[in-house]
Formats: C-alpha cells, sequence, structure tokens
C-alpha cells in the first residue's frame, strides 16, 4: 500500500508542509537500543527495545556474559516519528559500576558502562573537534595525533567581491583575513553561523567557569593562562575581527569560494576567496558576539577586550544605519560576478539579531539605550537555530539579571519564567514519551541538523536545572545526551568516534580526503531530517523515510550526515554543563 506521511517542519521561522513517502521502510533494527557511553550510577537509565513481544530483559557484563540485573520491559506505545511500536527497559535501580550490555530475546545492545566519568570523554571530544575545524594553520600530530594535516587556506589574499565593494576598498582589495574555524563540512568560513556557534562556548564558559578552567583538551594553548575553551574560541575571534570593514563598522557576510571545492585536503583547496556582501543580520550577529567577548575575556587579555567592544559598537551603528540590508544570494548573482553559490545562510527578519545584540551590549556596557524589553515581553521565543537567535538574548539577561539594576526584580522573575516557559512542555512529555525523551518525540524536531537541534534543547533544559535546583530537569537533559549517543530510532551514537556504532562517513572534506578510516573525532553529525532526500544521494539511498529514521551514514548524504561547528557549539554546553552540574558526583 503506497501512502504519504504529512507534517510540518519549522526552520528559522519559515513554516513547510512536508511529505514523506512510507512505502520502502527499512526492515526494523531489533537490537536494544543504550547510550553507548553510558550512565551515571545513581542517574535514571533506559534502554529502549523496538517491536518486541519479549516482556523480560537483562543486564549483563560486557565480558563474561554474568547476568547482573534482571527486569520487566514496560509498554511505551508507538514512537509515531519512527513508526515504531517500543518497549521501555528501565534498570535504574541497577548502580554497579562496570561494563554491560541489555539484552532481550538473545539480542544484545552495545556496550555500554555504567560509572561517574562516563561523559568526560565526549565532553573533551566535542570541544576539541574545533580544533580540527582551524584554517590557517597545520594541525600537529602532538594534538591531533592521527589526523594531523598540512596547513590550508592562510587568507593572506583575499579579494573584495563585488557585492560588498566600496569607495575605499573597490571591487579586486585584496585583504588578510586568516584563522576562524571551517564552518562545516566545506571549507568557507560564515560570519552568521559564527554567531551563534561562539556566543554557545562562551555562554559555556561564564555558566561553568570552574569546570573549563580544570580542563584540558591538549591543544597548542593549553599551557597557557586561559581555560581552553576560550583559546579555541580566540581563534575563530581574530578572524571575525578582520571581517569588519574599518571604514564604516559593516561586518562582510562570509569569506568564501565562489563555489564549494571538492572533496581534498585544505591544502589542495586553492581557489580564490572572497568576501562577499556586508549585510544587517551578520554585522548584528558580529555586534553581540563582540559585546559578549569584551565582559569575558576582560580579566585575561583587557586590551583585546577593549578592542571587541569598540567594534561591537561601530558595528551596532552600522547597522542602525543600514536596518534592512539583507543578504540576497541569488539576487546577488544576477548583479555581480562570479556567482556565489554557497552556503547562503540569509535571512529575511533582523528582529531577533536587533533585540540579541543590544542585551549583549547592555549587560556588558550598563547603557539602557541598547535595551528593548520588548524584545523578549512582546515577541515569540523558541529554541534558538543560526537564523532565530532572540533565545541568545534571553539566556544572557537571565544569567546576568542580578547585575542588571536597571531591570526591576518583576521583569527578572518575568525572564525567568520565560525560559522555563520555553522548555517545560517538552520536559513533561518526554517523562512518558515513548523514548523517554524531551527531544524525538513529535515530527517537528526532524529538520536539516535535528541534532543540533537536540543539543539546543538540552541546552535550554539545563538552564531550568540552574534556576530551579529541580532535578527532573537535569535528568530530563541527560535524556538528550543518551539520544545523541544512540538511544534514539536509528541506533547510530551521532558524535564520532564515541560509542560501539558511531557514524563513520560524515559529510566532512578532510575526513573524506585524508585516507584514514576513522573521521576526525568529536564533530556532531546533522542527524535525521526528511528533507531533500531527493538532492543528496537520490531518494532511493534512504531505506527509511520516517522523520526520526530519515538518515544514512554515507558521504553524499549532506542533508542529515553533515557536520558544522553550530551543531556542535550546544553539545558542548550540554555535556560540559551536565558534568559541571551533576548532583550526586563525587568532587
Amino acid at each position: 500500500m503506497r501512502y504519504q506521511i504529512f507534517f510540518l517542519v519549522i526552520i528559522g521561522g519559515w513554516i513547510t508542509l512536508t511529505a514523506c513517502d512510507a512505502t520502502t521502510q527499512s526492515e526494523p533494527d531489533l537490537t536494544p537500543k543504550v547510550n553507548q557511553l553510558g550512565y551515571y550510577p545513581e542517574a535514571e537509565k533506559y534502554a529502549i527495545v523496538p517491536d518486541t513481544d519479549a516482556n523480560d530483559f537483562v543486564i549483563k557484563k560486557a565480558e563474561g556474559g554474568s547476568v547482573v540485573f534482571e527486569g520487566e520491559l514496560e509498554d511505551a506505545g508507538r514512537n509515531i516519528p519512527s513508526g515504531e511500536e517500543v518497549k521501555v527497559a528501565d534498570f535504574s535501580a541497577f548502580t554497579t559500576p562496570g561494563n554491560y550490555v541489555v539484552e532481550v530475546n538473545g539480542q544484545s545492545s552495545p556496550s555500554f558502562e555504567i560509572g561517574e566519568d562516563v561523559l568526560a570523554p565526549v565532553t573533551d571530544g566535542v570541544l576539541k573537534a574545533y580544533y580540527f575545524m582551524r584554517a590557517s594553520t597545520p594541525l600537529e600530530e602532538a594534538y591531533a595525533g592521527k589526523w594531523a594535516r598540512a596547513a590550508g587556506h592562510p587568507d593572506t589574499a583575499v579579494m573584495v567581491h563585488a557585492s560588498a565593494a566600496t569607495e575605499e576598498r573597490p571591487e579586486g582589495t585584496i585583504i588578510s583575513s586568516p584563522k576562524g574555524w571551517y564552518d562545516a563540512g566545506d571549507y568557507n568560513k560564515y560570519v552568521v553561523n559564527s554567531g551563534i556557534s561562539t556566543y554557545t562556548l562562551l555562554f559555556a564558559y561564564e555558566q561553568f567557569p570552574d569546570f573549563f578552567e580544570a580542563q584540558d583538551i591538549n591543544i597548542p594553548e593549553s599551557d597557557n593562562d586561559l581555560p581552553d575553551i576560550l583559546d579555541e574560541s580566540l581563534w575563530n575571534l581574530r578572524w571575525l575581527l578582520t571581517m569588519q570593514d574599518p571604514n564604516d563598522g559593516g561586518v562582510y557576510h562570509k569569506l568564501t569560494t565562489a563555489s564549494f571545492e571538492g572533496a581534498v585536503m585544505p591544502d589542495e583547496a586553492t581557489s580564490q576567496r572572497y568576501v562577499v556582501m556586508k549585510n544587517t543580520p551578520a554585522t548584528l550577529d558580529f555586534a553581540a558576539m563582540m559585546a559578549q567577548v569584551a565582559r569575558v575575556y576582560e580579566p585575561f587579555l583587557p586590551e583585546f577586550a577593549d578592542s571587541a567592544l569598540a567594534a561591537a559598537k561601530e558595528a551596532w551603528q552600522w547597522a542602525e544605519e543600514n536596518p534592512d540590508v539583507m543578504y540576497r544570494q541569488w539576487d546577488m548573482n544576477e548583479e555581480y560576478e562570479p556567482d556565489v553559490v554557497t552556503g547562503a545562510y540569509g535571512d529575511r527578519d533582523v528582529s531577533d539579531e536587533r533585540f540579541w545584540a543590544g542585551a549583549e551590549l547592555f549587560i556588558t556596557t550598563g547603557d539602557t539605550q541598547y535595551y528593548n524589553p520588548d524584545g523578549w515581553k512582546e515577541a515569540d521565543i523558541n529554541i534558538p537555530s543560526w537564523g532565530g537567535v532572540r533565545a541568545l538574548g534571553l539566556y544572557s539577561l537571565v544569567h546576568h539579571r542580578e547585575s542588571l539594576p536597571e531591570i526591576s526584580g518583576e521583569d527578572k522573575e518575568a525572564l525567568v519564567e520565560t525560559l522555563l516557559e520555553l522548555v517545560d512542555e517538552r520536559v513533561e512529555e518526554g517523562e512518558t514519551a515513548p523514548y523517554r525523551s524531551p527531544f524525538g518525540y513529535e515530527n517537528e524536531d526532524f529538520f536539516w541538523g535535528s541534532n543540533g537541534h537536540a543539543g539546543n534543547v538540552g541546552m535550554a533544559i539545563l538552564q531550568a536545572y540552574q534556576l530551579t535546583g529541580d532535578e527532573q530537569y537535569y535528568e530530563s537533559a541527560l535524556r538528550v545526551a543518551d539520544y545523541l549517543l544512540g538511544l534514539n530510532p536509528t541506533g547510530y551514537s551521532y558524535i564520532t568516534g564515541f560509542g560501539d556504532k558511531p557514524v563513520m562517513n560524515i559529510h566532512h572534506r578532510p575526513s573524506e580526503a585524508d585516507g584514514i578510516e576513522d573521521p576526525v573525532p568529536g564533530l556532531v553529525s546533522g542527524g535525521p531530517n526528511p528533507n531533500n532526500m531527493n538532492q543528496d544521494c537520490g531518494e532511493e539511498a534512504y531505506p527509511n523515510h520516517y522523520p526520526a529514521m530519515a538518515f544514512i551514514d554515507d558521504w553524499c548524504s549532506y542533508s542529515t550526515n553533515e557536520i558544522t561547528i553550530n551543531w556542535n557549539a550546544p553539545v558542548v554546553y550540554l555535556f560540559s554543563g551536565l558534568e559541571a552540574l551533576h548532583p550526586r558526583k563525587p568532587n
């Protein structure tokens, strides 16, 4: 029987009605799904078993196979996004440290550990991933191991594209714009996507400074006086400052080749690179980041912090004078040469960027001219994305509320309530959802970059835990970590290098071109996405079109298996926060 499932997909405020053809579903995988790294001893622990008639499960030692725990499976109903009837194996009562598998009807799960430090390796790994994304530098074996590589893209001879030309910097002007992170599976560098990515790393530091001051991820700067997360962010920030036109304060949209390079190593990708059109969203993202930078780096690098704040103010002024200059890639290609067809990161609504930038400048300077309370009182606030950053301003205002006398006590309470309202329904639904998770129980969770969305859900929930001390929020955030590490309908650990069944064939040029079987570690795969499957590998390549199953671990699948800096960032926050805030972990 041929039929279609229709569902709404919400991306950056745009709603599309999407149909997925459900005629060619793959055979169900009956393997019990677990967090493939493991579980804290005193935390709730679940495994999910799809489409089984069994009523019981056992926990066995991974080595030797002796049974250490027995339990009954609980019917959890149909998981709509994956089309599965699932049962839950709840082994929260089993707390003995060790390595184990869950077994149902003779089928064993991937192995996992129970222990206090189970998340420590992946917590370091998802941050270390940014080192592997560095442009303009070789990656040395001492830090990169077998993924060491030659330097690529010095970016000391970047050309001003016609769309970015001004009297002071006419078309063809050569500027220097080194460093920064490669944005995704390609080799370009994008200001807009750096906005939410860099903010999230710096916000993680603002919330968990003691954790990051003790962390050592083995990067070249690990022996200096800055925490590694600030050193790594600094690599990107040094580049970002070069993207501001010193003549007027506006910020270029991206540094890019005209079209995407092939699957070659960075030093072999030598096409001419350009900076393209200054615009309001990129400039306001820049202003927000630099205002945050000013307060975060002031204790460590005061002169750099002063420069960042000056740059933020200049960017704000440019945006005030140019309030609605939007990046229009396709229109631009009708007017200027060469055509630019790399990642667009276009936007049609700048109100969220304006609120976010104003909030960061207000927090750093105390100047109320930047602060617009209607930005959180009168507007819808959603889980953030690169094109929907209003929640970032809310997060910062909540975090710094006690140091802002200009905000009334009533408004401070309302700010907190607004943040809690962002997650409370998810947390409640997750308690009884088939996979027992606040993410992934509805079709709307699955679109391009769904795993980054999962990380952002976990990030919001973990803030609710900090605000309330209610361990229900902490456990809910742990369920998002479970999802990313294998407790999901596909059974993949979506973080390279971690778990028994990790994604291996990510859409990432160095991982494809380096001749090494294992991909660069610590990178978060984009995740299930029922859209655009006919555009990359071809629709026939996807054996299952249910939203939560619309994924293949293949290089060609840029719509489900690419990586990006903005999908890693909330996962850095999530795992770091879970480690830093663990309510029962011994000191």
